[in-house]
């Protein structure tokens, strides 16, 4: 098995390879629209699934999906590529597909894919629903009183309803969390209902996502290439980056530490990397640059992929130790500063002026600084990126619907499941609540006594009848109401006239 994948060869014939062992050590592929970072995520992706390694990407523009069905030479878009191919040095180059499962939020495009309100958790909530510090306190409370009580928060009915019980119990709730906004929670609970409109409701449920199921490899021992489908859920980007952000921490929070494998366990793929830190709060960077951090030593990879390379905050950016430099235009001073910013990170190659090189790159080609395998980074060298094998493009409707419908995983997650939680919990106890007390006897002429007043009556006439003629006719009483056997008293003539006349009493009501 090969140690290292190709990405591309230099000028001089020189082959930039990608060492396995130095592929958790996270990456960044960024360029401008247009110059080919979304082929050469393509093509890497590739490789490192033919290295049995499992692959997730996001497919932001759809044309991720062709990944699972080989080129072809008529294709307009696949004329030159065995000519790249001959020109890199990759001798086996042929056209091929890879192993592929489609996911998607919605499970329109694909097996569906959630998590419960528990996994995601108060904080990753309160950056999808762009709370303040007060609502995001209220909301832990929410939370907190949840586990409490064991009460399951499973799907956005669950939340709301834990939000309406935190609301009815806010005086109680003060004395031991403090206080709780009625208008807070009003603002999070509208807040709910935006994330419901755009469709975040066929997310948060069960059967939750097992993380395993992302990190398989074919019979042939190919990894499986995810494919998110991400086309839609882009007009939800807070959605789209705090799914993604989940899915990393579920990664870091299940995964044992294995160090530094042989390969990665998974390779993450982040596209569209800026959605993640627009207007971040701090602690919100600091949590990512924690888990791309810590990661590393789970095995997972993970690259961030994006169009500008300032788009990654320097904490997380200092984090990705291989780099694909695409092509950048310098027009505005924010283009400028990126040029700079992009030619600081290299490691210096006499050969290459960086800041020159990086406004002058063709569609194909990239700056590229891997890791060595002693974990030192390469000098940066103008790169031909190496071609991908599979179709560079979309799928058509039949054709991916015909993959779905061989995937293994459909049966586990394309029915949801709603088992009882928080919300049919707290419903049944204001049912109960709202439950009028048991009837009484109305004394008002005309209305029948309900018949759980018959036994009372019997009582009244049993006491009558004690009265009357002692213990033993109550007795005698008690026997013909309750078909009680034995011997009859003399007196059983007199309980019968009582019993008969009760009973005529209640006829005639």
């Amino acid at each position: 098995m090969a140690d290292d994948i190709l990405i591309g060869a230099s000028a001089g014939g020189r082959q930039q390879r990608l060492v396995l062992r130095r592929a958790n050590r996270h990456g960044l592929i960024a360029g401008a629209t247009g110059t080919g970072k979304t082929v050469t995520l393509q093509g890497i992706a590739e490789d490192f699934s033919r290295a049995g390694v499992p692959v997730f990407v996001a497919d932001v523009k759809g044309d991720l999906a062709g990944l699972a069905m080989p080129g072809s030479p008529a294709s307009p878009m696949h004329s030159s590529f065995a000519e790249r191919a001959k020109a890199v040095g990759e001798a086996d180059w042929s056209y091929a597909a890879c192993p592929v499962q489609f996911w998607d939020l919605s499970g329109e495009q694909g097996t569906p894919i959630r998590a419960t309100i528990t996994e995601m958790g108060p904080v990753l909530l309160a950056r999808l629903l762009a709370l303040n510090e007060t609502q995001e306190g209220v909301l832990t409370v929410a939370f907190t009183l949840a586990d409490k009580e064991g009460l399951l928060l499973l799907d956005l009915d669950d939340l709301q309803a834990m939000l309406g019980e935190v609301a009815d119990r806010a005086d109680e709730l003060a004395r031991s969390y403090g206080n709780v906004s009625k208008a807070s929670i009003g603002a999070i609970q509208r807040a709910l209902l935006q994330l419901r409109s755009q469709g975040a409701e066929h997310f948060f449920g069960e059967p939750a996502l097992d993380i395993h199921d992302l990190m398989g490899v074919d019979e042939a021992g190919a990894g499986i290439v995810s494919v998110l489908a991400a086309d839609k859920l882009m007009a939800a980007p807070k959605l789209y980056a705090s799914f993604l952000l989940w899915l990393l921490s579920e990664l870091f929070e299940t995964l044992p530490e294995v160090g530094d494998p042989d390969k990665p366990k998974l390779v993450f793929f982040f596209d569209e990397a800026h959605l993640l830190f627009d207007g971040a709060p701090p602690a919100l960077v600091q949590k990512v640059e924690q888990v791309v951090r810590l990661i590393r030593s789970k095995g997972v990879g993970v690259y961030f992929v994006t169009q500008n390379p300032i788009d990654v905050p320097e904490a997380v950016a200092g984090q990705l130790g291989n780099r694909v430099q695409h092509g950048l235009r310098a027009y505005t001073p924010r283009d400028q500063k990126a040029v700079r910013a992009a030619a600081e990170t290299f490691r210096a190659n006499p050969g290459v002026d960086v800041a020159t090189a990086i406004t002058e790159l063709k569609v194909g080609e990239a700056l590229v600084s891997l890791l060595q395998p002693d974990g030192a980074p390469a000098p940066v060298e103008r790169t031909l990126v190496k071609p991908p094998r599979s179709r560079v493009g979309p799928l058509t409707p039949v054709e991916r619907a015909t993959l779905r419908e061989g995937s293994l995983l459909a049966a586990k997650y394309d029915v949801a499941i709603n088992r009882e939680s928080a919300f049919e919990t707290l419903a049944a106890k204001a049912n109960a609540a709202a439950a009028p007390p048991t009837a009484t006897l109305d004394a008002k002429p005309g209305k029948a006594p309900p018949p759980s007043m018959f036994d009372k009556m019997l009582q009244s006439a049993a006491r009558s009848a004690s009265s009357s003629i002692g213990r033993q006719v109550a007795n005698e009483l008690g026997r013909a109401v309750l078909g009680g056997g034995g011997r009859r008293s003399s007196s059983s003539g007199i309980a019968g006239q009582i019993v008969r006349g009760v009973l005529g009493s209640l006829l005639r009501r």
